[in-house]
């Protein structure tokens, strides 16, 4: 989803820079590379240099609605048909429990802020996967499963941060991993919708836990050795000198930028050795565990090692199998027992310790999220034989960890059952906002839309009370 399309402004003989570098193969070993990042400069001035909590943000996306009574909000009080039939755990903060298959979470609760109260009231899978990334409200309204991805879409979280974080020179603002969050068609609200490619986060289409990922984006085609880039780029700047003596203003300034970027991107060595996971030791892997999203986590924290500022992590299809990620209308016991929670619990606290070890935990946020959670009273859904949680986006569960987050604390507890915020909830819009907050972006912070009126990023609140 990198951004690769952005107008090109036409030298006096009406020939863009563009059609001209692809004149005689110069744009740049099948990649168009000027234009693989330029995309990042259009209005630019709308970003604020601020400091935040936070250098970074991990976005633990659980894709189909996990069960808030079998994870962070159990009721073991409540009849057996809402409790359900696992038992809630001690954590290492009195007084707060956990769903029993979070055994190793359990154990670092005192670095975790839960919200027990969120709330989107949309049991639309599209619907409120579009709310929870983009804080905004579809406009076709709530509970439709017909929404799709559109350029009238509104940003997506990971899209403002790329957006109006500063750019660093080789490295991606916001990366994306491994696939889009999709049932049949995409869900909306994952690219930079109104404001274009321009704003799209990269998407890297990986199997972390292969022996070799390959990120084709990062690739050279073959027989392109880095002298020879080395030599497509001196004759790129040579004729880029020559159009700067024919016209100069800030489109052919912004270029040569992004030429650089590119160039930096491919051949430099920083993001490429991110996605180099054989160079961590066997402990560091076995840690994290070796399934798609242990090992998903650990490239999360690799990458931001290398500064990238946002990665966002979904929960992954598997091929072939009857798991519907954690949309579990059915068999839905023996489906988190086997097959969700226990490479959960173990990638996202290898991910927490491991950030805590190196000193980045401080200065990163840690997000674990789903578009919404699932029902209180556990039923049987035709035409499926054992029973499960249907949809629920009247309460559920986030959970934020790192930046100077309070941990070992409740915001916003759920009634009795599990049903409902028991006072104000939190909004999709004060998550974004928050998030944006502690990255240094302000949520005041205004771009243009499609009708050039100027709007903020967030109309949420930002929750001070977790820091």
């Amino acid at each position: 989803m990198l951004g690769i399309h952005k107008p090109c402004a036409a030298l006096c003989d009406g020939i863009t820079r563009r059609e001209a570098l692809r004149l005689g193969g110069l744009s740049a070993f099948g990649l168009s590379l000027p234009q693989l990042l330029a995309a990042r400069s259009t209005d630019s001035s709308c970003a604020r240099p601020q400091v935040g909590r936070a250098k970074a943000c991990i976005v633990l996306w659980m894709t189909g609605g996990p069960p808030q009574h079998e994870t962070w909000d159990p009721k073991p009080h409540a009849p057996v048909e809402i409790r359900g039939s696992f038992q809630p755990i001690a954590t290492n903060v009195p007084g707060l429990h956990v769903g029993e298959l979070m055994p190793l979470t359990a154990q670092m609760a005192d670095r975790l802020c839960i919200l027990r109260g969120v709330h989107t009231d949309n049991p639309s899978h599209p619907g409120s996967s579009y709310e929870m990334l983009t804080g905004t409200v579809h406009p076709f309204g709530k509970g439709r499963d017909d929404v799709k991805a559109s350029r009238s879409d509104w940003l997506s979280l990971s899209a403002v941060v790329k957006k109006f974080k500063p750019s660093k020179l080789g490295v991606p603002i916001s990366v994306v991993l491994p696939e889009l969050i999709f049932n049949v068609p995409f869900y909306p609200g994952q690219d930079g919708g109104f404001l274009g490619p321009a704003a799209d986060p990269w998407l890297v289409k990986c199997d972390p836990s292969a022996d070799d990922i390959k990120i084709g984006e990062l690739a050279l085609p073959a027989g392109m050795s880095l002298s020879r880039l080395g030599g497509r780029r001196t004759l790129l700047d040579v004729v880029s000198r020559r159009f700067d003596e024919v016209q100069r203003g800030p489109a052919q300034t912004r270029y040569g930028r992004f030429t650089e970027e590119a160039f930096g991107l491919i051949s430099g060595n920083r993001v490429r050795s991110a996605f180099d996971l054989s160079t961590e030791t066997p402990a560091v892997r076995d840690r994290y565990g070796w399934h798609k999203f242990g090992q998903g986590c650990l490239l999360a924290r690799r990458l931001i090692e290398a500064d990238v500022s946002l990665v966002q992590l979904n929960w992954h299809r598997e091929p072939n199998d009857d798991t519907p990620m954690w949309d579990i209308h059915w068999r839905m016991d023996e489906n988190l027992k086997s097959k969700l929670m226990p490479p959960m619990d173990q990638g996202y606290t290898a991910l927490l310790e491991d950030l805590d070890t190196r000193g980045l935990l401080s200065e990163t946020l840690v997000v674990w999220m789903g578009e919404f959670g699932r029902t209180p009273k556990i039923e049987y859904i035709k035409p499926h034989p054992k029973p499960g949680r249907n949809h629920w986006g009247h309460c559920f569960s986030v959970t934020l960890a790192g930046a100077g987050i309070n941990g070992g604390q409740v915001y916003v507890a759920s009634d009795k059952q599990g049903a409902y915020p028991a006072r104000a909830p939190v909004t999709p819009a004060d998550l974004t906002a928050t998030l944006f907050d502690t990255l240094g972006i302000s949520p005041d912070t205004e771009m243009r839309d499609r009708l050039d009126r100027p709007i903020p990023i967030s109309r949420g609140r930002v929750l001070k009370q977790l820091f």
